[in-house]
């Protein structure tokens, strides 16, 4: 019987947007600071109507293998036995983004 790899769904804030992913792989990553999340979960849509919010998600991630996200912008990390949309929103009054820089030098 082989092992199926989990599913996570990742919820991570970045440019002024929320974008909430489907991968099979995430971890702390080598990278201090950053969560790594690599072999990403597409919807094959059967259907005529397409999302261009997917579509951009998509394009966007269409060569990566993986992906370093500061830690500081996860919003939630979630292992999930469904796959559901892959999504950007826009963020609401109600998500406050992490001041940042987190380290800022002396003058």
């Amino acid at each position: 019987m082989s092992a199926k790899k989990p599913l996570f769904r990742i919820q991570f804030v970045s440019n002024g947007e929320r974008y909430e992913l489907f991968v099979r792989e995430c971890c702390q990553g080598s990278m201090f600071g950053f969560v790594e999340i690599g072999d990403f979960v597409w919807d094959t849509h059967t259907s005529v109507v397409v999302d261009p919010g997917h579509e951009k998600l998509k394009s966007e991630f269409a060569d990566v293998t993986r992906t370093y996200i500061p830690m500081h912008n996860v919003l939630r990390i979630d292992e999930v036995k469904k796959q559901g949309v892959a999504k950007i929103t826009e963020l609401s009054d109600k998500i406050t983004a992490f001041p940042t820089p987190v380290y800022t030098p002396k003058k």
